[in-house]
């Protein structure tokens, strides 16, 4: 199939018909077979190999979002393969919501990177980079002594998941590797197999049932009734735009990746998505729901903590914490670390946050959101930056004669964030200032073939390349393992000495 096959904009209605008309019981085992195929993690993004490059991950997840939520048995055809192609094309020429609207160019664009980043990015995290950052951030990382944790005390996770953590993602970690050897099933029966006994050993066949069930497995009713109340939701902000941007919104895979009634077992129609529960990203909504927004909050001491055990990695650099100090009768705390190179002080504030629904939807609501949450990195970098410069005694250890810039790093990427277009009431930067995600501080404390203060200070001087992501100044650069990932990567059952290779090292 040409990949012009439609070379016409597709509507949401013709869409959600196309896939209608074949039966779930068909068509569903045919797209985890093919996310199966197409997401192994020794060959990222394998799905440039895929027929007209169709078979991307986030169409996939959604051509199964749909067939679980509007399909019917009745009265319907069985899907070949060249019928799932079909509909993945017709995924790939869906209409834009606004990129051919009446707003200005560059709110038009603004709005659909927003949504393309939200579609597309969390699906090109390397999967043991992001999983191993579990361990490091919530095993690994001790809580904050200034703070009094509510949630963060011993015995947490099995409260939350109903074992230990590495016990959970161990789970994560054996459903997702039978969903990908298996064309997206898992069967219990395995543990009734040859290796089974080897697998009962290292956790055991109770936890893993009990897991899944808990956190993992769903049916097709329970997916209705989500992507309902989603739907409902959705009219509330986007009115007439519903029906284009609900492909956007939460797909209920993403909470309960593993569906029942069909076959044997279970069927993982993402088997990507399984892994992803297990991610911070993941634990962050499943400790909300469970905890309340405390656990947001604690997550977010941890996160503050976790970026200056990244940021002691770097070698001859001096890394200052929180400062306190006094404007008026008012106490005030400045950015979250002060890095001190011989040609560059670096201000690094921290931030948990994630984008929201709103933001994935290319609103203007989204980005006033994203912007707000921003504003006030923003503007404790500039009030850090002003007590440099007074000089203020309490940044005696920063000195004010070099060079400085600023890093708001935040643990989920957001798009477009550094990029020259539009915002919302951000406040301008009075020093340099990206916004990176973890993975990008992880990936830069760990540079062999330049410094970090080169590469950032090379970054800041080239108009193009400082409204990059952080990540693409990265690309092509050497470093050594990280080795908080790989303690963490450690903490699991499944850890054996074949990890990585260098470039998707932790």
């Amino acid at each position: 199939m040409a990949a012009y096959l439609y070379d016409r904009l597709v509507t949401e209605a013709e869409y959600r018909q196309r896939i209608r008309r074949h039966r779930p019981s068909s068509l569903l085992p045919l797209i985890a077979a093919a996310a199966a195929r197409y997401g192994s993690p020794e060959r990222p993004q394998s799905w440039l190999e895929s027929p007209s490059l169709k078979y991307t991950p986030w169409a996939l997840a959604d051509a199964a979002r749909v067939c679980l939520a509007y399909g019917t048995e009745h009265q319907r055809s069985e899907a070949s393969e060249r019928d799932l192609l079909e509909i993945l094309a017709e995924y790939s020429s869906l209409k834009e919501p606004t990129l051919h609207g009446t707003d200005e160019p560059p709110v038009r664009l603004r709005d659909f990177m927003m949504r393309l980043g939200g579609e597309q990015m969390a699906w090109q995290a390397p999967e043991f980079v992001s999983l191993a950052r579990t361990a490091a951030l919530y095993l690994h990382t001790p809580f904050p002594a200034r703070r009094q944790p509510r949630c963060m005390v011993p015995g947490r996770d099995t409260e939350l998941f109903g074992c230990p953590l590495p016990d959970y993602v161990g789970t994560a970690q054996l459903l997702w590797g039978c969903a990908l050897f298996n064309a997206g099933r898992f069967d219990p029966a395995i543990f009734d197999s040859p290796d089974g006994e080897k697998f009962n050993r290292v956790v055991s066949r109770e936890t893993v049932l009990r897991v899944i069930e808990r956190h993992f497995a769903t049916d097709v009713a329970s997916i209705k009734t989500t992507e309902k109340q989603t739907l409902e939701n959705l009219a509330k902000v986007a009115g007439s735009k519903a029906a284009q941007l609900r492909r956007f919104t939460y797909n209920p895979l993403l909470g309960r990746p593993a569906v029942t009634g069909f076959g044997t077992g279970l069927l993982c129609p993402s088997p990507q998505l399984v892994w992803r529960k297990a991610t911070p990203a993941g634990i962050h909504h499943t400790g909300r729901d469970h905890f309340g927004p405390a656990f947001l909050e604690e997550t977010g001491y941890l996160f503050e903590e976790y970026v200056g055990r990244r940021l002691r990695l770097i070698p001859d650099a001096d890394v200052v914490g929180e400062i306190t100090y006094r404007v008026k009768r008012n106490e005030v705390h400045s950015v979250d670390w002060i890095v001190v190179f011989d040609d560059l002080v670096l201000l690094v504030e921290v931030k948990s946050m994630m984008p929201t629904e709103n933001a994935r939807l290319g609103l203007e609501g989204g980005v006033a959101e994203t912007d707000s949450k921003l504003a006030r990195a923003y503007r404790q970098v500039n009030a850090t930056s002003a007590q440099i410069d007074q000089p203020n005694p309490a940044f005696a250890g920063a000195p004010a004669d070099r060079p400085r810039q600023a890093l708001i790093v935040t643990l989920e990427p957001f798009p477009i964030a550094n990029a020259n277009l539009p915002h919302v009431d951000l406040p301008a930067a009075d020093i340099p200032t990206a916004v990176v995600r973890a993975q990008e501080i992880e990936r830069l404390v760990t540079l062999t073939d330049t410094t970090p203060s080169s590469l950032l200070l090379e970054r800041a001087t080239d108009p193009q390349r400082s409204t990059w992501a952080l990540n693409e100044c990265l690309t092509g650069h050497e470093s050594d393992r990280n080795p908080v990932l790989d303690q963490g990567w450690a903490a699991y059952p499944w850890a054996t000495t074949r990890l990585p290779a260098a470039s998707n090292a932790p």
